[in-house]
């Protein structure tokens, strides 16, 4: 089988199991536990022959103060080596909770200039659901791979930015979290952390493009999305962390919208330097 060039934000668990045998394929395991809910087990399967891609400490700033921080170029281009990612790599990634943290780790790469990558829809769930080939965890040494990160300062803001963008009304802000912790109705999962939003946000639960471990089919995520925006706008999506706001930029590329950006930070880095 030839070397993959991915075109598609999201590829399906069928198209990745006719196209595990390509030379240039990586697959990658970005998953993470949830913050919000119960379901914070860890599976100890993987789709075959897959790498694990970590969020939490390898690709983010361990120096920050905030979970989940954009990683340098350097640090990034020295831990994608080391998995063996090379530059002309087609990267699919995803997590065991179907839809999560996987695009987050799609959202770096994007960010670090590696176009040639895609979600797998409805991750691990959906592949083991089909009833494709899997294996137990294991450790694998990777031989060091010639990824280069080139960061595109479009793809992230932070929070000057995002202050500027709110006091302005320049962008639209678009908050993943659910309904009830944008609107204060719940406390916020991480301790010691205020409830509240980001003035002049709006609110789209990351869940609400979701039907069960998939995606919603891409005519149903773009009509939500042109229900709330304009195809033109500015949009920042931000969430608690900046993990699942990364899943509304997911469903915005996939729904033909160009200028978007994700708040590195998130409510987090906000409720924290914001008084209320």
């Amino acid at each position: 089988m030839g070397r993959l060039v991915i075109s598609e934000p999201v590829v399906s668990v069928e198209w990745l199991h006719s196209n595990l045998n390509a030379e240039n394929i990586i697959i990658l395991d970005a998953s993470i536990k949830k913050v919000v809910g119960n379901d914070n087990s860890k599976s100890e399967i993987q789709i075959p022959n897959t790498c694990f891609f970590d969020l939490k400490n390898a690709f983010s700033d361990p120096s920050a103060q905030f979970p989940s921080t954009f990683p340098s170029e350097e640090q990034f281009t020295k831990e994608a080596q080391a998995l063996g990612i090379n530059k002309d790599s087609a990267i699919v990634v995803y997590d065991d909770k179907g839809i999560y943290s996987s695009a987050r780790a799609w959202w770096l790469f994007k960010a670090m200039g590696h176009n040639n990558v895609a979600v797998l829809n409805g991750g691990l769930p959906e592949w083991i659901q089909s009833g494709y080939k899997k294996e137990a965890k294991k450790e694998v040494q990777f031989s060091k791979g010639n990824f280069e990160a080139h960061y595109q300062s479009k793809f992230m803001k932070f929070f000057d930015d995002v202050k500027q963008a709110s006091l302005s009304k320049s962008h639209t802000i678009m908050d993943a979290r659910s309904e009830a912790r944008f609107k204060s109705l719940v406390p916020e999962p991480r301790e010691g952390l205020r409830s509240g939003t980001i003035p002049n946000s709006v609110n789209l639960p990351y869940e609400d493009l979701l039907e069960g471990n998939v995606l919603k089919p891409r005519d149903v995520i773009e009509a939500k999305f042109r229900k709330m925006v304009q195809k033109e706008a500015l949009i920042i999506f931000s969430c608690g962390s900046g993990i699942t706001a990364c899943v509304l930029a997911l469903g915005a590329e996939m729904s033909g919208y160009k200028n978007i950006s994700v708040y590195d930070g998130s409510w987090t880095e906000w409720g924290s330097l914001v008084p209320e």
